[in-house]
């Protein structure tokens, strides 16, 4: 692993993505080293040469000026890096930021796939209505320990029961969902009284790591392999039918956004197939923005993401 120290100006970035105002990524890069990342578009703009999770740019930047002119504001840690990989239990940069953000008035938003985060329960319950997401897609340590480097599932559930104990809003991300691997009713049923929230993504095969995924599953799951060439291979879908089908199941009202609902509701469930039909939509309309930057594409798909669990909220 390759860490180097970089000054920043300002941790905080304004930010396109639907969840936040601003981004903020303590770190470049991520030891995590996840085969299926899709940050890893980063290396386009860090020039970089390692392999991603090969290395990282830990940041430093001068206190920040005047913090309460971010009241009111959604601030997203985690958008390209996990804020609470290992590098922070001696670095402590996303406590630094938050220890300057307390009393801010920002509302605060943190991904992570650790239990790290444990160590800033108190500082973070500091922040009203703050929100915390796990990825979480698989119960198996054996498969996790495959696709990452990060904490084991069991600590990530006991990190997401212990804040959601303390009355901080938690969301179970299951992310991104292998076909014929991921278990997606055994981890809600696992998770469903320790959360707020249950988000699910579909796998992408796309990208760097397409190939690697396909590696992984013509050597440990044979068995498997026709199903992801078909996923891999599948041609694009009708936009307008993906439309049509979506409208038919969904209605034109929109449910009321996940995070302002009750915090003793059960978690949130979806429709599957209205799920399936939104991210057909999603696929399509991303294939024709080849030409636009990695960044402006990823914010099409989580604006999109936001969208369809919006759309989907039901109780």
């Amino acid at each position: 692993m390759i860490v180097r120290e970089i000054d920043t100006k300002n941790p905080l970035t304004k930010s396109d993505l639907p969840v936040s105002d601003y981004s903020l990524n303590p770190y470049v890069g991520c030891e995590h080293g996840c085969k299926y990342c899709y940050a890893c578009f980063m290396k386009r703009f860090t020039n970089h040469e390692e392999p991603w999770g090969e290395f990282l740019d830990v940041k430093f930047w001068k206190p920040l000026s005047h913090p309460e002119r971010y009241r009111g504001k959604e601030v997203f840690l985690g958008s390209v890096t996990d804020p609470y990989q290992p590098a922070e239990e001696k670095y402590r940069r996303t406590r630094a930021v938050l220890e300057e953000l307390r009393g801010s008035g920002v509302k605060l938003s943190i991904a992570t796939k650790s239990d790290l985060i444990l160590r800033d329960l108190d500082l973070i319950q500091s922040f009203p209505g703050a929100r915390i997401s796990w990825s979480i897609n698989t119960l198996d340590e054996n498969f996790k320990d495959d696709m990452d480097r990060a904490a084991p599932i069991s600590r990530r559930l006991a990190a997401m029961k212990a804040f959601h104990d303390a009355g901080v809003r938690t969301t179970c991300f299951i992310s991104p969902i292998f076909p014929g691997i991921t278990d997606v009713p055994a981890i809600i049923g696992r998770v469903k009284g320790d959360c707020n929230l249950i988000w699910l993504e579909n796998l992408n095969l796309r990208g760097t790591f397409k190939p690697v995924i396909l590696k992984y599953i013509r050597e440990k799951r044979p068995d498997l392999v026709p199903l992801y060439e078909d996923i891999s291979a599948r041609k694009q879908r009708l936009l307008a039918g993906a439309r049509r089908g979506a409208s038919r199941i969904c209605g034109s009202e929109r449910a009321p956004l996940c995070h302002q609902r009750r915090f003793d509701e059960p978690p949130v469930r979806r429709s599957a197939r209205c799920r399936q039909l939104l991210l057909s939509q999603r696929d399509q309309t991303l294939r024709t923005r080849k030409a636009e930057s990695p960044m402006r594409a990823l914010c099409f798909i989580l604006n999109t993401m936001r969208d369809i669990n919006a759309r989907l909220c039901v109780t």
